[in-house]
């Protein structure tokens, strides 16, 4: 089902201002830590939709808009936050990530887009041909999927604090949903 733009706009709109009430402040001991090995920590998270602002959507929304399916979309480094990050504290990637994507959104908005440039087709690089309205609603999507893994990361740093409860908390025993 297609989802409408206005609405997406709006869940958009929405996630620095999420992230900010619920991250702003904490101590690195719970915004640095993740649930072991190679997996994210809320700082990373938030690094990483920082880089995707700066290098993804709003790239691939043109891409489309000039180029159709003629030209494949940039590959997108997944790790790219590391590198961006770097000595930049929680609360400068939270101003950060809700700067660019003020100005995303504008220029997302001002683009007003109708029905026939929704279903322009692109092509991703590994999926093939997409439309901007599936590129859309993955931006969207990628934003519930990141405040999902937070909230699961979070609620790891307390799996052994809750003793018997964990029986009741569903959230520590999501493994999570994305492929790496």
């Amino acid at each position: 089902m297609e989802q409408p733009l206005q609405q997406t706009i709006a869940l958009l709109a929405r996630t620095p201002a999420t992230l900010d009430a619920f991250l702003r402040e904490l101590p690195d001991s719970l915004t640095r830590q993740n649930e072991g090995g190679d997996t994210w920590s809320a700082y990373d998270i938030v690094g990483h939709l920082v880089y995707a602002e700066r290098t993804d959507w709003m790239p691939r929304v043109k891409m489309i808009l000039e180029f159709g399916e003629t030209r494949a979309f940039e590959k997108f480094d997944r790790l790219g936050q590391v590198r961006e990050s770097q000595g930049k504290s929680l609360e400068q990637l939270l101003d950060e990530f809700a700067g660019v994507r003020a100005e995303n959104l504008d220029e997302l908005r001002a683009l007003n887009l109708q029905k026939e440039a929704l279903n322009r087709l692109g092509r991703h690089p590994s999926l093939g041909v997409v439309t901007l309205s599936q590129l859309l609603a993955t931006w969207a999507a990628h934003d519930l999927t990141h405040l999902h893994q937070l909230s699961r990361i979070m609620a790891h740093q307390y799996r052994d604090a809750v003793g018997p409860w964990s029986a009741y908390l569903g959230v520590l025993k999501c493994a999570g949903h994305s492929e790496p």
